[in-house]
């Protein structure tokens, strides 16, 4: 490659990373974006398989209470009415999430709200937990035993790798229990899935940008370390400063993926397996996010697991350990002339799909 000089090197086509090109090249900026994958869009790549948009690194379901946000993303795509109302599976109990009315029903066979309030008053009352010391005496003061036990135990076990009593209460500040017969599981007014994937979106986003996959940052850096005036890296932050002060830890995720010989598998899109038997936390089948009727159909099991340096990054884990350790790895950014952190890695922080791209507007409005 020449040593074209761009106005900007933009690390990562995922979603931070391609609206802020598409935002940059609007002003008249030239950018270079470079990812390190074989395909553009990071973690909301979707790949068609038998017609169907499978979710590569798990479900993404945009929601926001964002009007600017909805109306930013609206001029890429146009979204289905599709509401996230994920089951659980316990043993051979199935219940809706979140914790409400219909839960609640199946549970203990009652039909009012007050039933259910006394219910949980009840049961937490019984725990006798006043000042909660771990995950679990917090989940026991908030919902009651058999919520507890049933819906959020075994999963998050799965999820953190650790039992309940050995994890921080912070962790669930809150569980969100509607008395209401209502399966939404996000509250936000704004809802739904790009009807043909999210992929078609970062093409869109990515349109007259040049962009090289299957690039090493580090690697390309050092072969051409003036080919940008200023760099917008959305890699792991502790990674580009070497580890210096050790590695942030995460929560990882392995997705084992099989095409079906059925017209639909489990009935929805998202099924949660909260028994900590089943080892897997969740199975996805990809069709119900569009409505598909295709002949075949496609699911992906999720296991959570142990994250170590050279695996795929998924969920920071922000205790106070590991936000120091970012608070460390910060403060050698925030001295950075031209090099500005972004996006999930960058930033150490789990992020909803909204939130990324109002992160992204808001650092590029302050670049122009």
């Amino acid at each position: 490659m020449n040593q074209t000089t761009y106005d900007y090197l933009i690390v990562g086509a995922g979603l931070y990373g391609s609206v802020a090109a598409n935002e940059l090249k609007k002003k008249g900026k030239k950018c270079l974006v470079i990812d390190k994958r074989e395909h553009i869009a990071g973690n909301i790549y979707t790949e068609n398989i038998e017609a169907i948009n499978v979710h590569k690194y798990g479900a993404h379901i945009f929601h926001t209470s964002d009007k600017k946000i909805w109306n930013y993303i609206n001029q890429f795509a146009e979204f289905n009415n599709y509401i996230n109302s994920p089951v659980a599976i316990y043993k051979d109990e199935l219940y809706n999430l979140p914790f409400n009315m219909n839960t609640f029903s199946k549970m203990w066979g009652i039909r009012t709200p007050q039933e259910a309030k006394e219910m949980i008053a009840k049961q937490v009352s019984e725990s006798g937990i006043k000042e909660p010391k771990n995950l679990e005496e917090q989940g026991l003061s908030l919902v009651g035993r058999d919520v507890f036990e049933k819906l959020v135990k075994g999963y998050t076990e799965k999820q953190w790798g650790r039992d309940c009593k050995d994890l921080p209460s912070f962790i669930i500040k809150r569980l969100p229990v509607r008395f209401t017969y209502d399966n939404n599981y996000f509250n936000d007014r704004y809802q739904g899935i790009p009807i043909g994937g999210y992929t078609a979106i970062i093409e869109k986003m990515l349109e007259g940008i040049d962009v090289q996959l299957n690039t090493d940052f580090f690697e390309f850096h050092k072969s051409h370390p003036d080919i940008a005036t200023t760099i917008i890296y959305t890699g792991m932050i502790d990674e580009y400063y070497n580890y210096q002060f050790g590695a942030l830890e995460y929560r990882s995720v392995r997705f084992e993926t099989e095409t079906l010989d059925c017209d639909n598998y489990q009935g929805n899109a998202v099924v949660n397996y909260t028994d900590r038997e089943v080892p897997y936390t969740r199975i996805i089948e990809h069709k119900h996010f569009e409505f598909g009727t295709q002949e075949k159909t496609v699911i992906s099991k999720e296991y959570s697991s142990e994250w170590t340096v050279g695996m795929e990054p998924y969920y920071p884990v922000n205790d106070e350990r590991n936000s120091a350790l970012y608070q460390k790895y910060k403060e050698l950014a925030d001295k950075e002339e031209h090099i500005i952190f972004g996006g999930r890695l960058g930033h150490y922080k789990y992020y909803d799909m909204d939130k990324v791209i109002a992160a992204a507007l808001d650092d590029v409005s302050k670049l122009i």
